[in-house]
């Protein structure tokens, strides 16, 4: 049986937009309001359609679901990093190595401490945070043992965009997080790009395009650092704030790097 894709434009309430043959249902919800798909802040129109979203995504996520968001860097694709059915899910669409760790998100950088040992000042988390930084560090024994069981690290992410954060926050638990895109393939700037992964996800919140399509440093995500090591760091992906993250590292806090 053929459904449906039904694709969604939120205004004051949820209407449909237009219907596509696909393999299974998966709604597309666009977000209102935003620049470039950005929504740094909190929206002050349109509010009703915002939290119906948020609403329409918690509610999916609760139940195993995993759903392609809009961050500050890439799209990515999202589920509950404390439930494990979701975390095997999530593997599935990627269609990615289980060894291969998926990052967490939090709302607040409150949230960090409750699932990572933190050794670094908690002005430098706050000097980076929210930004297209990954900081990776001692897992905490409250985080899903089953997400990236073979190691004791995990990265930690806390976008520069309101509609995750603020989802993550409603979740009142972290995400798990990785780029919509199958494993190895271009990172996505917009929900288009990552069509071909539809019909595994149960929803996808389009925030508009991100950055500029034309420009290669737009797809290289977010820089990811490891800070597990006190007073040292290893840049494990440069990613598009190298400069300014390693200035703060080493100027503002004098970590040096680990060779």
């Amino acid at each position: 049986m053929r459904l449906g894709i039904r694709r969604l434009r939120l205004e004051s309430s949820l209407k449909p937009h237009h219907s596509l043959a696909m393999d299974m249902t998966c709604k597309v919800l666009s977000l209102p309001g935003g620049e470039n798909g950005r929504c740094t802040s909190r929206p002050t129109r349109d509010m009703k359609g915002w939290k119906e979203i948020l609403n329409t995504s918690l509610g999916i996520l609760q139940q195993g679901g995993v759903i392609g968001v809009p961050t500050d860097t890439i799209y990515g694709i999202a589920c509950l990093a404390q439930n494990s059915q979701s975390i095997s899910n999530i593997y599935n669409v990627k269609g990615r190595n289980g060894t291969k760790p998926l990052a967490i998100c939090v709302g607040n950088v409150e949230d960090i401490y409750r699932y990572c040992r933190v050794n670094v000042p908690d002005q430098l988390l706050r000097d980076l945070l929210p930004g297209p930084v990954t900081l990776v560090m001692e897992r905490s024994d409250r985080l899903n043992k089953e997400l990236n069981p073979f190691t004791s690290l995990v990265g930690v992410r806390i976008p520069d965009h309101a509609f995750i954060r603020q989802l993550a926050e409603v979740c009142s638990e972290p995400l798990a997080l990785t780029s919509a895109n199958i494993s190895s393939q271009e990172s996505t700037l917009t929900v288009e790009e990552f069509r071909d992964l539809w019909p595994k996800l149960s929803l996808v919140v389009d925030g508009g395009p991100i950055g500029e399509h034309s420009s290669p440093e737009c797809r290289l995500g977010s820089t990811v650092v490891d800070l597990s090591v006190p007073g040292k760091f290893t840049v494990i992906r440069d990613g598009c704030a190298l400069t300014h993250t390693v200035d703060i590292l080493s100027n503002s806090y004098g970590l040096l790097p680990n060779s």
